[in-house]
């Protein structure tokens, strides 16, 4: 069994910051990449930014210069530190991954349950 469990999601003031992270465990042969989409209310999924390999990212147009993704292999997490947060952010945050599983041919991809995150005054 693999599974992505998030956290770090809440309320917070337009222009303030929050940080997500995400792990991954179970029965994990490798990780080939990492990221977080989100879906707002009346709005269709995105992908919001995501690692694909060392030093190579990922990011919407709408969260660059905010949004930062890092990752941590040895431990099979990855982070999105947000800033400068506006309204339009609010979402739900799901992080997803790329994973082959031990004992699989093939890799699949995994998603977290979804951490709200709320921008308002």
């Amino acid at each position: 069994q693999v599974h992505l469990v998030e956290s770090g999601g809440g309320l917070v003031q337009p222009g303030g910051s929050l940080r997500l992270s995400c792990a991954a465990s179970g029965s994990i042969f490798s990780v080939e990449r990492m990221g977080w989409y989100r879906r707002a209310p009346g709005k269709e999924r995105e992908l919001v930014a995501e690692i694909r390999d060392i030093d190579r990212t990922y990011y919407a147009d709408s969260v660059k210069g905010r949004f930062t993704i890092s990752g941590d292999n040895a431990k099979d997490t990855v982070s999105l530190q947000m800033n400068s947060l506006k309204p339009e952010d609010t979402a739900v945050y799901y992080c997803t991954a790329r994973i082959l599983p031990i004992s699989a041919v093939s890799s699949y991809d995994y998603w977290g349950q979804g951490t709200q995150v709320t921008v308002s005054s």
